[in-house]
């Protein structure tokens, strides 16, 4: 393998708890430590992030690390900005909220120089965000398939083509010739990325052994807020490209359609009723199977009650978002 320069980029905004400990995986890396330059677009933050970040450089002055302010603090605003100051000729992104493993620049760079695609990425190893049962039940939940899908990077499976990957590494020439990432989509803007990519005729690539911990969220207003913007900025995103319409993503809103939908005409039609009452109870025992199967499997009776909280939070917030978002103008 080749020593390429490689540019970690990572949005950033109020994330004491865990930039330390991202920036102390990537000072680990085995790739070569003086071909790495890591440039996060931190979005004012008003909390001690900035002080983590500065007295990390000050302590590690052998990796070079730079800030770029993103005030407006929209993530593809601060993809943007910190790839257009990028002088590797690969690009990595990543998260405040990830870990990745002591060889993840490594796989994604060979990954790369195999052409196995134009945009690679690998499994998420989803931990609980805080040291509480919902936030065990709500990391549980992110890599269940009745949660999220068949999704390959949150449930696992063979190295393949995909329709997307998280984060992703890409040569900085991609990005040049693809376009930059979509700032009017204040979420979603990877898979838009990888939508252009494939319509271009590029391959997006999933590997197992690229591997990163992403913390999931901590409690279910959290979780709430975060699915309504995948919802909300899903459908945007359909709206301008269609065909890439999957089945699991339709699940969602058409649930949270019917359910309205039954309520209501359950007041005037006895068969309504009787189909809301058979939805919701189906539902409720889907919820609970799982529940106890996973509680029984882990050896954690929580997940008896935070699994289905959860998966509720999630699919209601997301379908309902989803709905809002086809009623709502575009703005942009």
């Amino acid at each position: 393998m080749t020593e390429q320069k490689v540019s970690i980029i990572i949005p950033c905004y109020n994330e004491q708890e865990t930039i330390a400990a991202l920036l102390a995986a990537i000072y680990q890396q085995t790739y070569p430590r003086n071909q790495i330059e890591v440039l996060i677009a931190d979005g004012l933050s008003t909390d001690n992030t900035r002080n983590v970040i500065e007295s990390f450089i000050a302590e590690h002055p052998d990796l070079n690390l730079r800030i770029i302010e993103n005030p407006e603090r929209v993530i593809p605003k601060a993809l943007n900005r910190a790839i257009e100051q990028a002088q590797g000729e690969i690009i990595v992104r990543l998260d405040a909220h990830s870990l990745p493993s002591q060889d993840y620049i490594a796989r994604c760079v060979a990954a790369l120089e195999q052409n196995l695609g134009d945009n690679v990425g690998g499994l998420w190893e989803i931990e609980a965000g805080a040291e509480t049962w919902i936030a065990r039940s709500i990391a549980v939940a992110a890599s269940h398939p009745l949660g999220v899908g068949d999704a390959l990077y949150r449930i696992g499976g063979k190295a393949k083509a995909v329709d997307t990957v998280p984060f992703g590494a890409f040569r900085k020439t991609l990005y040049e010739r693809i376009g930059k990432f979509n700032e009017n989509l204040l979420t979603n803007e990877d898979y838009e990325f990888n939508t252009r990519i494939r319509l271009n005729g590029g391959r997006i690539w999933f590997d197992p052994n690229i591997r990163t911990k992403y913390f999931a969220r901590k409690n279910l207003s959290e979780l709430a807020k975060q699915y309504w913007r995948y919802g909300y900025w899903k459908a945007k995103m359909l709206q301008r490209y269609p065909k890439t319409l999957r089945w699991r993503q339709l699940l969602p809103p058409v649930f949270v359609l019917s359910i309205l939908f039954f309520l209501l005409f359950s007041p005037f039609f006895t068969m309504a009723r009787y189909a809301l009452m058979l939805e919701i109870g189906l539902y409720i025992l889907a919820l609970l199977v799982i529940g106890i199967h996973q509680a029984l499997k882990r050896k954690r009776a929580y997940l008896l009650i935070g699994l289905p909280l959860s998966m509720v939070t999630m699919h209601l917030s997301w379908g309902t978002a989803f709905l809002w978002s086809l009623v709502t103008a575009d703005g942009k």
